[in-house]
């Protein structure tokens, strides 16, 4: 899988602009929590190669980046939560989920509505 790292507040915007064309997926993990291990790679077991022509991916890791996690929940309305997934569409989140209720399934499901 091919992330693309989320470190710079103005990238908020850019994904909102992306998600006009394509979905966005925001992986939100803190590399201190297990749970968060473990569903980054129930995640990363389901991704097939060609979903990147569905869902453009992009992680943040909410130690070093903390702040930047807040705005991000902020700005699409959504508590935070660790591990998290947001799927982005036209500007607004049509998706989030935490913990072991992150479904690839459902991510799938909502990125082809």
């Amino acid at each position: 899988m091919n992330w693309n790292k989320l470190t710079q507040p103005s990238q908020i915007e850019d994904i909102k602009a992306l998600s006009e064309d394509i979905p966005v997926m925001i992986f939100k993990h803190s590399t201190r929590c297990s749970l968060s291990s473990i569903s980054l790679d129930r995640l990363l077991r389901n991704w097939k190669d060609d979903d990147h022509k569905n869902i453009v991916p992009y992680h943040l890791d909410i130690i070093e980046n903390r702040e930047l996690s807040n705005k991000i929940s902020q700005e699409f309305g959504i508590p935070h939560q660790s591990p998290q997934v947001i799927v982005v569409k036209n500007g607004i989140s049509v998706y989030d989920n935490s913990h072991f209720g992150i479904s690839y399934p459902e991510i799938m499901g909502v990125i082809k509505n």
